[in-house]
């Protein structure tokens, strides 16, 4: 067995499949089970009791993260005259319009995340075939589609996710790195179930969170008793 293997195996030992653990054991657990040598991200996935084929059951929104992601994450505006100096004062890496949307069709990607503003989404919109896969495609629903610039930058470097159910009624979103610690980890957790609690459509009967776990991302998925939701959000 490899190195990796036998690590993995001693993580997986530590953890019961068959308990639910609240959030603050789990996430102590997670870290505790953390073996690699690079900082880790961790991830919560939660099913949902909805049925994405149908419109008015689709649970798409975006989050603040008190502590962020972890991540440094590299902005892109379109826009034009006053807004493109906004968005740099506001910490933009990058800025324009024209030029930038070429570098992008010659196959320019060194970007995490797009703003643009109204007026551009005409000439965004004809490259919307490349940036839509990618999930870089600005959007008005999760507020990257807008003229208050400086406010879309300066939320998406503090730690902004966008997130949406998948075919399979599964959301996944990043919480932070592993050497966040359990407290600032617990922080993202509140805000991101307080949103997905928030966006529970009228239409979604029966149990809304139907599973929730944790894990790092070489790590071992550790299951969440979905009652421990509302004692963390109270």
């Amino acid at each position: 067995m490899s190195n990796r293997g036998k690590k993995h195996a001693a993580a997986r030992q530590k953890i019961d499949p068959k308990k639910r653990y609240d959030f603050p054991e789990a996430l102590r657990l997670a870290l505790d089970t953390s073996f690699r040598k690079f900082d880790e991200s961790v991830d919560v996935a939660v099913r949902l009791g909805v049925d994405p084929r149908h419109a008015d059951q689709m649970v798409r929104g975006s989050v603040v993260l008190p502590n962020g992601t972890g991540k440094d994450v590299r902005v892109l505006v379109f826009a034009k005259g006053e807004k493109e100096k906004e968005a740099q004062e506001a910490g933009a890496d990058f800025v324009g319009n024209d030029e930038l949307l070429e570098k992008i069709k010659g196959g320019w990607f060194g970007f995490d995340k797009a703003v643009a503003t109204p007026d551009m989404m005409g000439s965004v919109g004809r490259i919307g075939k490349i940036l839509g896969p990618r999930g870089l495609m600005p959007n008005a629903k999760t507020g990257t589609v807008t003229f208050d610039v400086a406010r879309a930058v300066k939320e998406l470097k503090a730690g902004k996710i966008d997130f949406r159910v998948e075919r399979a009624g599964i959301v996944h979103a990043p919480m932070g790195r592993v050497s966040f610690g359990v407290e600032r980890l617990l922080e993202n957790l509140t805000s991101f179930f307080e949103t997905i609690v928030r966006l529970k459509p009228a239409s979604s009967k029966g149990t809304y969170l139907k599973s929730i776990a944790i894990s790092t991302s070489m790590g071992v998925g550790i299951r969440i008793d979905p009652v421990y939701v509302k004692a963390m959000l109270k």
